[in-house]
């Protein structure tokens, strides 16, 4: 009798508690949301996953004699940032549904996907609550709840995913561009009607853009069409398998990626500075973006701290640096295709591998509650730092992170972490599946009988 048989009847006949006591196996947990055989998916959300981390602690952690660094720095690479975290979550989508299609019905496939992406959104409602709270004034609770943070945004974006593979490719890829190119005119038209007191725009603004406007659902929902389509290329290819598809496949990636990476940078090659108000930049004079629509431009002023050179300057960012803008989102969909294509490259196709790359896919594997972790700590030296020391410290609590998150896998079996709810609610799910399938099929028996007793009635009675 095969495994996932007796698993079926085991299901059947416990208790629905003592069912979620049961172990989930360290594999589960260790590989959730990582497609089997692409290792260089887990290396890449690792490696987004790492500088998320120091990112996040370099802006906390340096002193104002170095802050600049952080600004610098985090300006060029912030495509490794959220855009490259949510295009890869969005990938995974692919997998979840393409390899178990056929095998699980539908429903099952679409519910495991919903309650994926809502329980992430809970989540990042629950970091909304404590950030929204300390970091920007007027949104009490319950309007602390509503915002555009990178947990929020890859939970609907598992969701869009979903419904966006009914679509074929190009109409993917032209809603995608359709979003991009209209996002910056429609959020500037809800910003100015915000600013003339209009309730309904006020309305719109605080569910499109949010209080956090991080990872607004404008133009960020862009990726949750164009990344499906890069997914099904990749699944396409790992489905054939041979050499020829891998280097395909790669090509697609890069000649793609230099693309959009080069259009980004030309329609975003004009600088912008914190401002209060939208005034368009001209290649004679640098233009203003609201800081409280694009808080990410706030960089320019950390850039511009530094005093070791003071005669040295920046007049502005340019745009295809500035998160949340159009030529941004067609930058960072370039650069995402080229690291994605190098890293397949060397780890899927070349079968690169050493500690530190196997350290990166086990950092990728479990980087939804290593973002929530690495935030433990983060008050513990508010602008304690300098350059020398600050190296060290990072490469110190990010190893702490990791070995803390490996313990708390391997040893207390992930119990609380956000890939062990996920799970359990999977779980829950399945369970409940196969509960209504006996009941469904006690009653379709019960049917049966109660014809086949009536038709025998008849019988007898035409009989006599």
């Amino acid at each position: 009798m095969s495994s996932k048989t007796n698993e079926k009847r085991d299901m059947e006949s416990i208790d629905l508690l003592d069912y979620l006591r049961k172990e989930i196996p360290v594999e589960d947990l260790r590989d959730f949301e990582s497609p089997k055989r692409i290792n260089s998916i887990d290396f890449v959300k690792g490696f987004a996953i790492v500088f998320i981390i120091l990112a996040h602690i370099a802006g906390a952690w340096l002193n104002s004699q170095w802050i600049f660094l952080y600004g610098i720095v985090f300006a060029f690479l912030d495509v490794l940032g959220p855009s490259l975290f949510v295009f890869l979550s969005a990938l995974s989508v692919i997998f979840s549904v393409r390899k178990k299609l056929g095998i699980l019905p539908e429903n099952v496939i679409r519910n495991r996907i919903l309650t994926r992406g809502i329980v992430i959104m809970v989540i990042g409602v629950i970091f909304n609550i404590i950030s929204i709270d300390i970091t920007i004034a007027g949104y009490p609770f319950p309007l602390n709840l509503w915002g555009w943070n990178i947990l929020m945004f890859i939970g609907i974006s598992q969701i869009l995913s979903l419904y966006a593979l009914k679509l074929s490719k190009m109409t993917r890829l032209m809603i995608g561009f359709v979003i991009i190119f209209t996002s910056d005119p429609i959020r500037e038209f809800i910003f100015n009607g915000v600013k003339a007191g209009n309730v309904i725009l006020e309305f719109l603004h605080y569910i499109i853009i949010s209080p956090s406007p991080m990872t607004p659902i404008l133009p960020w929902v862009s990726i949750c069409f164009i990344s499906t389509i890069y997914g099904e290329f990749l699944y396409e290819a790992m489905i054939g398998g041979s050499k020829t598809d891998y280097i395909v496949l790669i090509r697609k990636f890069l000649f793609s990626g230099v693309f959009f990476t080069a259009i980004g940078i030309f329609l975003g090659r004009l600088a912008y500075i914190p401002g209060d108000s939208f005034i368009h930049a001209t290649d004679y004079a640098v233009g203003t973006l609201p800081l409280s629509e694009y808080p990410h431009i706030l960089l320019y002023k950390y850039i511009n701290s530094q005093m070791i050179i003071p005669e040295i300057r920046y007049p502005g960012m340019w745009e295809f640096l500035i998160r949340g803008r159009g030529p941004n989102m067609i930058y960072n969909l370039g650069t995402s295709l080229l690291i994605i294509g190098i890293c397949f490259y060397f780890i899927d196709l070349k079968k690169k591998k050493n500690i530190f790359t196997n350290m990166l896919m086990y950092y990728g594997k479990t980087s939804l509650s290593l973002f929530l972790i690495h935030f433990v700590f983060i008050t513990l030296f508010i602008g304690q730092f300098d350059i020398v020391i600050f190296p060290f410290i990072y490469i110190g609590y990010a190893g702490l992170m990791g070995f803390l998150m490996y313990i708390w896998i391997e040893y207390f079996r992930g119990v609380g972490s956000p890939e062990w709810i996920m799970i359990q609610l999977g779980r829950i799910g399945q369970k409940t599946t196969e509960v209504v399938k006996k009941e469904i099929q006690t009653i379709e028996e019960e049917i049966k009988e109660t014809i086949h007793k009536r038709k025998k009635e008849e019988k007898s009675d035409k009989s006599n």
